[in-house]
């Protein structure tokens, strides 16, 4: 879902952005709410507060999403891991991490911000309704039962405390790829000290959890004949998630055929990089010219690695300009999420969104030199070699 959707804004570099299936939504959880607004605060039916309450609930529990997968997000920066894009769809929201956990302990600490964040959001949501509409009426108004708020205030705050409890009690349950199942691989590859034994067990309870929304959505659908919406969302959740669930076993057997191999054993030990104190014109006529590659890792004088610099950056420098300029003052400073360490298990790097981005890694040793380019070849090639005769 990366790069889809319309971009809103961006958050400490992260793209915010909603795929067009959102607007689907929010249309139905207004249309909803108006409707129960309506009924619960005992209005008429052309008094208008019932869609200004709606329209703002709906924007509400999308922003509760939001940091809800921020939360998510920021643990991941903090971990050395980069985030691309935040996407809120029909059913949620995606935080795009541009590479897996490296260990156990990342992974959970990743997993369990999302929810923490949105118990924070229920405690604050039930806190603001009792300083608006007293405790008395707190479970009746969270159940969107008649009269049992006469403030659209309260009844706003009660609904979004209400649905982000439900969204951290699904997010809980231990099913990948919920944050529950997320939270179950972490602690199984910790137990095991095998990621790929980890995501096995998770996303098999995934693939049940989804044929139980399944079948529990088709019943739905047989007793309450008359909601049938709610019986067909329902399956349907099921359905994609049982669907995720099976792509990540698909995965796993891809990547443990790659088990005890590190991205040192199969990476280009010669890698060309461009002195980042080299002209334009030495770095068009030495490197891209001779090369013919797209783009190349920049070192300093210590040979870490400080960005990378691509073919039009250098070509948008002025012809008269070119001897002065240095390829300092055109690097990408992307170092970040453009390096991996040598002594990285492959199957990390599968996931990385760098990698399939730009077609390769540049690899660095313990003292954070470059000592090596991993290619998308070279991982292809240590598939290749690793999977038995006759199996595709």
């Amino acid at each position: 879902m990366a790069g889809t959707g319309v971009t809103l804004f961006r958050v400490r570099g992260i793209r915010i952005a909603v795929d067009f299936s959102w607007f689907v939504v929010l249309f139905l959880i207004i249309f909803w709410l108006s409707t129960s607004y309506r009924d619960e605060l005992d209005l008429a039916q052309s008094d208008s507060e019932p869609y200004f309450l709606a329209v703002a609930s709906a924007l509400l529990f999308f922003g509760s999403i939001l940091l809800h997968e921020l939360g998510h997000a920021f643990v991941a920066v903090r971990k050395g891991i980069g985030v691309s894009s935040i996407t809120l769809w029909m059913f949620g929201g995606v935080a795009r991490l541009e590479r897996d956990s490296d260990s156990p302990g990342t992974e959970f600490k990743i997993a369990v911000a999302g929810p923490l964040v949105s118990g924070v959001i229920v405690l604050v949501c039930a806190g603001v309704f009792l300083l608006i509409d007293g405790s008395d009426s707190l479970w009746d108004a969270a159940l969107g039962r008649d009269d049992a708020t006469r403030s659209g205030p309260a009844a706003v705050v009660a609904w979004l405390g209400a649905i982000n409890l439900l969204v951290l009690i699904f997010n809980l349950v231990p099913a990948f790829p919920l944050d529950g199942g997320r939270i179950a691989r972490a602690i199984a590859w910790r137990r095991t000290g095998s990621r790929d034994s980890g995501t096995r067990f998770a996303a098999t309870l995934g693939e049940w959890f989804g044929l139980f929304l399944i079948l529990a959505g088709l019943g739905y659908f047989l007793v309450y004949l008359g909601d049938i919406i709610g019986g067909i969302w329902l399956a349907f959740v099921g359905f994609i998630l049982r669907g995720a669930a099976k792509s990540a076993i698909a995965q796993t057997e891809l990547t443990s055929r790659i088990e005890g191999i590190s991205v040192a054993d199969v990476m280009d030990r010669q890698p060309v990089a461009i002195p980042e104190e080299a002209s334009i014109e030495q770095a068009l006529d030495e490197y891209f010219l001779r090369y013919r590659s797209p783009w190349f890792p920049v070192v300093d004088a210590a040979q870490h690695v400080v960005g990378l610099v691509d073919r039009p950056s250098a070509d948008k420098v002025p012809t008269v300009e070119r001897t002065s300029a240095s390829v300092r003052d055109v690097v990408a400073r992307d170092s970040g999420s453009l390096t991996v360490s040598e002594d990285a298990p492959l199957e990390s790097v599968l996931g990385n969104e760098a990698l399939r981005r730009l077609g390769a890694l540049i690899a660095t040793d313990a003292d954070g030199q470059i000592s090596g380019v991993l290619t998308i070849d070279a991982i292809g090639r240590a598939l290749r070699s690793q999977t038995p005769a006759g199996v595709p």
